[in-house]
């Protein structure tokens, strides 16, 4: 069956769609033996020689897991500047992979990783208001009335942010900090810290628990782990119903 070639080459493991996308329009790409530059060009997978920079594309089974991202490490597949990337920790992984959203260098927790990249293309639509649960460690102790302004929603430099839930976690006896759990259903960047910065508690630690109704849990930091049929199952009912048109979505923003 014919399908959008930044979409074969995704469901192959290739890159995100965004990256594939990229790989069209810079020539990298050729179908029988004819390169591709335009991104309404389909193609068969089971009938088309298809090739990415000269080599040819391989059906990979989709694999999914959770890996606990450390804190000072890259949401990337490669870094020019020699930093440790998250497929550091994957090599024991056959298949390509490559995460689904990103978490900053000084984050940490729950990042989603597959070579489905039409899953993943999905999750990070913008209609798909995924949500995300983090542990955001904070200065001082905020009031009730500021974390109101969060679950309200509050002004940013590119908008109002959309209500989010949020409450107490953990609170420092001495009043120096507090660990505050918030749900949002954005994509924006550095998201999360902007959102603290906001009523004046900066975030000195962030850790995702959570995201799409799947838990970190117990899984130790730089672990991974390979998630449950039932857990893809649900993953994929959970956006069944999510359009998909070509460049409506990213999955290189930093979400936190």
């Amino acid at each position: 069956m014919e399908e959008r070639l930044q979409k074969v080459l995704a469901n192959a493991g290739v890159a995100s769609r965004r990256k594939c996308e990229e790989l069209i329009t810079a020539g990298k790409v050729t179908v029988n033996g004819e390169v591709v530059t335009e991104l309404g060009v389909k193609a068969d997978p089971t009938k088309d020689a298809i090739t990415v920079s000269g080599k040819p594309i391989k059906k990979e089974a989709k694999v999914y897991i959770i890996f606990n991202k450390p804190k000072g490490v890259i949401t990337s597949v490669s870094d020019p500047q020699g930093r440790s990337v998250v497929t550091d920790y994957l090599k024991e992984i056959k298949e390509r992979l490559y995460p689904v959203g990103r978490l900053d260098y000084d984050s940490e927790g729950l990042l989603l990783m597959t070579n489905d990249g039409d899953l993943a293309h999905k999750l990070t639509h913008p209609s798909h208001h995924v949500p995300k649960t983090y542990h955001a460690t904070v200065e001082r102790v905020p009031h009730g009335n500021a974390l109101e302004k969060l679950q309200k929603g509050i002004k940013l430099e590119d908008g109002m942010t959309a209500p989010a839930e949020v409450e107490y976690h953990d609170i420092d006896p001495e009043k120096k900090f507090a660990t505050i759990s918030i749900t949002i259903h954005e994509g924006r960047n550095r998201q999360v810290r902007r959102m603290f910065e906001a009523i004046n508690h900066p975030v000195t630690r962030l850790k995702r628990i959570s995201f799409g109704g799947l838990q970190l849990g117990n899984l130790q930091r730089g672990k991974n782990r390979r998630l449950s049929a039932e857990e893809v199952s649900k993953l994929v009912d959970s956006v069944a119903g999510v359009a998909i048109s070509t460049g409506a979505a990213s999955t290189d923003t930093n979400e936190d």
